[in-house]
């Protein structure tokens, strides 16, 4: 047991997988706790769908990927809340409109900028195995950025998060709270991109969340209940990588899909198999199921 354990930790690129699939389960569960409550679960889709713009423009002028990315990330964020509020439209059409026009943009990008170098393979599905040690530093100090950041605001987000419209009465500055939540979204997206790719970096920052969700009710609670699920999930997704020779990515999401599955089946107190009407249902069925058994017996021994 011990050798199955230690034989993947011999290898330099799955210690640092490993590594940095840990520090995503902490960064993730903390940014994804805030989706969850706030419903705003598909902000971070159209987020992770709209950098493609800047990862384009940023590989044409050969800057810092993670500042197009950055860039682009917020902007349409922005767009999302400014469309909203500027008309009728409801959030879920603007968001939908947003991912369409930055996803469209970032493709003609690539072919009037010539940036077909761009390894769009990577950008999709990811590539854990392939992070270096610049990349494992770089989101541990997004993630130290995001604890400290919550750490010390985390009365003022609660509040904003549960009651908006009486933050703003209390002259929280709520504007500025959004827009800091948008930038920690977009660093999460930016640092989840290596690990499993735009395709599937949504479920990276949900399902650990809502896991916990169905676990827990105070927010802090949820956070670290989460961040067990999300490590739990990505060391869990890498060592069925290394023996199953499976992708990384999608065994990390199936991971922490399947966790929330368990949540939803028997959670304590909203399972749909543990909660009280479900049992009681269970116990309505088995007897009468036992009586059918009792009385077809009966009858059998009769003839």
């Amino acid at each position: 047991m011990l050798t199955w354990l230690t034989d993947p930790l011999q290898l330099e690129f799955m210690r640092q997988a490993i590594a940095i699939a840990v520090l995503l389960g902490i960064l993730c569960a903390i940014t994804g706790s805030y989706l969850i409550v706030q419903q705003m679960g598909m902000m971070g889709h159209v987020i992770s769908h709209s950098i493609l713009p800047g990862l384009s423009i940023a590989f044409f002028f050969q800057i810092d990927l993670a500042i197009g990315a950055f860039i682009a990330g917020s902007l349409s964020a922005l767009s999302v809340a400014w469309i909203h509020s500027q008309s009728r439209v409801k959030a879920d059409a603007a968001m939908a409109l947003v991912v369409s026009g930055f996803l469209a943009l970032g493709v003609m990008l690539i072919t009037l900028l010539n940036t077909t170098q761009l390894n769009l393979d990577e950008i999709l599905f990811g590539n854990i195995l392939g992070v270096t040690s610049r990349d494992l530093w770089q989101t541990l100090g997004i993630t130290l950025l995001v604890v400290i950041l919550v750490k010390l605001f985390y009365k003022e987000l609660l509040f904003y998060t549960f009651d908006p419209l009486g933050a703003q009465a209390c002259g929280l500055p709520i504007t500025g709270l959004y827009l800091g939540l948008i930038a920690v979204i977009t660093l999460t997206v930016i640092a989840s991109i290596q690990t499993v790719g735009v395709l599937l970096v949504i479920a990276l920052l949900i399902a650990p969340s809502t896991t916990a969700y169905l676990l827990v009710k105070e927010l802090h609670w949820m956070m670290i209940t989460a961040a067990i699920i999300g490590i739990i999930s990505g060391v869990g997704g890498m060592y069925l990588s290394y023996y199953a020779n499976v992708p990384s990515g999608p065994a990390i999401v199936l991971l922490g899909i399947g966790c929330f599955l368990l949540a939803f089946l028997f959670s304590p107190s909203q399972g749909i198999v543990t909660r009280p009407e479900s049992r009681h249902r269970l116990v309505v069925f088995f007897h009468r199921l036992v009586n059918r058994l009792v009385t077809a017996n009966k009858f059998t021994a009769k003839k």
